[in-house]
């Protein structure tokens, strides 16, 4: 098998096949287009959003605690008033 025919598009290879390890333009090229756009700052409306999932995350994973937490506080504020 001919190491030359080999083809990696934009895919990282992990393996060398027995040439030097190094990295080719195209991956450079491809991981310096993931990283700009991984590094951009977040919009105010998509950190809104990612921190809604998050608390949403987290109540549907302890949803009976968190209905008892809630009917704790809302009994509590009530017989405070009476």
């Amino acid at each position: 098998m001919s190491t030359s025919s080999l083809d990696t598009g934009s895919a990282w290879v992990t393996s060398s096949y027995g040439c030097g390890a190094d990295t080719t333009p195209m991956q450079l090229t491809s991981l310096g287009e993931h990283l700009s756009h991984c590094s951009r700052p977040a919009r105010p409306v998509e950190v809104l959003l990612e921190g809604a999932d998050a608390l949403r995350s987290f109540v549907l994973g302890r949803l009976v605690t968190t209905v008892t937490v809630l009917a704790g506080v809302v009994g509590g504020s009530w017989l405070m008033w009476f």
